[in-house]
Order: structure tokens, then C-alpha cells, then sequence
């Protein structure tokens, strides 16, 4: 079973056990979190898609780590001008190991939609009349 949630506006493909580099949290390390973007889930048999998303649906996982990323290096240069730039950048982001996928709204399919019942007919007025008018006599 696999989900696809999104995190700090990026998406990604989980499953249970899978460990996740995120984007930076404000989270201590072992502190529990949810996800509850959940955008797609998939269990083998049953594709469940938002629109755009999945209500009653989390993701829940442990904060193991925080950490940054190795350097990206970013060089520009325009030749026989003698412009070049070196500059590089380090990513920070969180360690998540997913724990469980809610199973919950998965689990109760939707029930068939009841027809409604015929609405009762008032009565017309000619048979009210006549009502009344056995009444009177």
C-alpha cells in the first residue's frame, strides 16, 4: 500500500517503513507528526483519488533526524567576457520515517445513494368539495 502526500508543497510516494528526506520542519527529533494531504492511495486493489484530496485520510510518521543535504554547486559564466560566478548551496531537511497510512476511509465504501420516496400528492380540490359537501347533507 503506498500514498502520495504532500509535505511543505512537495509530493511524495510513501509507504509504510519508508524513511523521507522533507523539507525542513519545526519538529523535535521522535516527535510524532500527521500528514493529512493525502492526494492519492493505492492498496494493491483499490485506487482512491482526490479531488483535490482525500478527506479522512492521514499519514503519520516519526521525526528521526534533521540534517542538510550535500552541496549543489551553481557556476555561471559567459565566455571572452570574463564574467564567471561560483556560488553553492546546502539544503536543510527532516528525516520522517512513515509509521502507518490511516486505512480508515479506504476501508468504508460508499453506500448506495437511497431513491427518494414519491412525494404524496395533495389532494385536489374537487374531492375536497365533495368531502364537504357529503358532510353537509
Amino acid at each position: 500500500m503506498f500514498a502520495i502526500v504532500n509535505i511543505s508543497g512537495k509530493q511524495f510516494r510513501v509507504s509504510e517503513g519508508d524513511k523521507i528526506k522533507v523539507p525542513s520542519l519545526n519538529t523535535e527529533a521522535g516527535e510524532k507528526i500527521n500528514f493529512d494531504q493525502v492526494l492519492l492511495t493505492d492498496d494493491g486493489k483499490n485506487v482512491k483519488v482526490g479531488n483535490p484530496l482525500i478527506k479522512g485520510l492521514s499519514v503519520s510518521g516519526t521525526v528521526v533526524t534533521h540534517g542538510r543535504d550535500r552541496k549543489i554547486v551553481i557556476f555561471k559564466k559567459k565566455r571572452r567576457k570574463g564574467y564567471r560566478r561560483k556560488n553553492g548551496h546546502r539544503q536543510s531537511y527532516t528525516l520522517v520515517q512513515i509509521d502507518s497510512i490511516s486505512a480508515a476511509a479506504l476501508k468504508k465504501k460508499a453506500e448506495p445513494k437511497k431513491k427518494a420516496e414519491p412525494k404524496k400528492k395533495a389532494e385536489s380540490k374537487k374531492k375536497i368539495d365533495a368531502a364537504k359537501k357529503k358532510e353537509k347533507s
